[in-house]
């Protein structure tokens, strides 16, 4: 059965990734020349971008204005928002988010990442492993992208050196592994010749890896959803009422983790009400189970309390439902997020009240150090927070799974949102968990 499951999932290979670098090392020329050579692109779109490269007095097209899209990203040069492309090869479909490289966006950088599943660092080389180079490392070590592909670009203004590829990759890989990252490949392209991109390069033929492209789409997707706890959010209970379905009870939603088949024992949360799975549906068809990420209606033996929030779990699997959460998280509002803030979290389908109980320190990315009791964490900045919970949640650790361990801190005034958490330690090698002081005035 498992087999099965592996199979039909890659038979639909999707790879959501992120390009993230040090403003001007050529991410947007990088995603460009990729798009062109791998016939992504549309005629119209080529026009475009060669007019607008004339009229700037440049011969050749400029490469980058494919995914630098607003006016002022393309009169400064500079990606400033997060931009998203999608194409596809005859081996895989690809959904692609080139991030910005300024350190005032790193906010962008967790938006774009938060969902890939393979991040591209890009370096200068002649500029070498830099601070933000280390930077953005750390934010997809933070965010358990679980591949890393550096991709040293440039070579051709140092005469594609071998032992200058050598020595950057051989830095970072270092700096990368100390942090967790399970998984780092080292590519020496230039993006603006085409070398290494798409196409191999007649230039470094000492190099013997894949291309860029390659990578892209031989790098393992996903992993086997039978090994994740089974996980489902209920977003819609369906009672239709009508002469043919009576007494029909289905709860709707997305399997967020792991696999749950009809005769499983299941818990609901954060009730703790247990039952079993009656039956599932899929596309109106009866199927004997579902995994993540398929969209169904499962149907339990009893009827339950149950509505949207609840989640559906493993019994055998079932995490703790908690109202004290401790978190990384990275601000994303130019207010500032204070001790005692009043917020609602947001996990999966649930919306709960919350109080910012602590900050415990601030996280520097540049030499990973902590700093102790900032006061508060403004736009960008990534740290360490207590929260408490009106009601109990069903939240895993980030690092057993990404989707049923992250949530969103909201403002309840406006609705906008403020903040991106991260249950549990920081890094993958990170077991110490910060402490919590006492406070009083808790209204829950």
């Amino acid at each position: 059965m498992t087999s099965t499951i592996a199979d039909q999932t890659a038979a639909t290979s999707l790879l959501r990734f992120a390009t993230a670098g040090s403003v001007d090392d050529g991410k947007s020329t990088l995603v460009g020349r990729l798009l062109h050579d791998s016939k992504s692109v549309l005629a119209d779109q080529l026009e475009a971008v060669e007019h607008a490269s004339r009229s700037r007095g440049q011969e050749a097209p400029d490469l980058a204005l494919l995914t630098d899209g607003l006016r002022a990203e393309r009169e400064q040069g500079i990606t400033i928002d997060v931009a998203y492309r999608y194409f596809a090869t005859p081996r895989r479909r690809f959904i692609l988010a080139d991030t910005p490289g300024h350190v005032q966006y790193t906010r962008n950088m967790v938006t774009g990442a938060s969902t890939a599943e393979l991040a591209v660092v890009l370096v200068d080389a002649r500029n070498g492993v830099v601070e933000q180079t280390r930077r953005h490392a750390a934010v997809a070590a933070l965010l358990r992208v679980p591949h890393v592909v550096l991709a040293v670009n440039k070579m051709d203004l140092v005469d594609y050196a071998e032992p200058v590829f050598a020595a950057i990759a051989e830095e970072f890989t270092r700096y990368a592994a100390s942090l967790g990252v399970p998984e780092i490949t080292a590519i020496p392209i230039s993006a603006l010749a085409g070398d290494n991109v798409v196409t191999a390069s007649a230039n470094m033929d000492w190099y013997g890896g894949p291309t860029v492209l390659e990578h892209l789409e031989t790098v393992p997707v996903g992993t086997d959803p039978s090994t994740d706890p089974a996980r489902f959010p209920v977003q819609y209970v369906i009672r239709p009422q009508t002469a043919e379905h009576p007494d029909y009870r289905g709860y709707a939603g997305q399997v967020a983790s792991g696999v749950l088949r009809a005769g499983d024992a299941v818990t609901v949360l954060p009730s703790g009400l247990t039952s079993t799975v009656e039956g599932i549906d899929a596309l109106g068809t009866s199927v004997e189970q579902a995994w993540a990420p398929q969209s169904v209606t499962v149907r339990l033996a009893d009827d339950l309390d149950i509505s949207r929030g609840d989640t559906i779990v493993a019994t055998a699997s079932a995490p703790e439902a908690t109202q004290d959460i401790h978190a990384t998280v990275c601000h994303l509002h130019d207010q500032p997020l204070t001790p005692g803030a009043r917020v609602l979290l947001k996990h999966t389908t649930r919306t709960v009240k919350a109080i910012v109980k602590d900050i415990p320190s601030r996280l520097t990315l540049d030499d990973l150090s902590q700093h102790p009791a900032p006061g508060e964490l403004v736009a960008n900045d990534i740290g360490r927070v207590v929260l408490r919970t009106s009601e109990p949640l069903a939240l895993d650790a980030y690092a057993d799974s990404r989707r049923t361990g992250s949530f969103l801190l909201i403002d309840p005034s406006d609705g906008s949102t403020l903040t991106a958490g991260m249950a549990g330690a920081a890094f993958a090698d990170s077991e110490a968990e910060v402490g919590t002081r006492d406070d009083d005035g808790w209204d829950f």
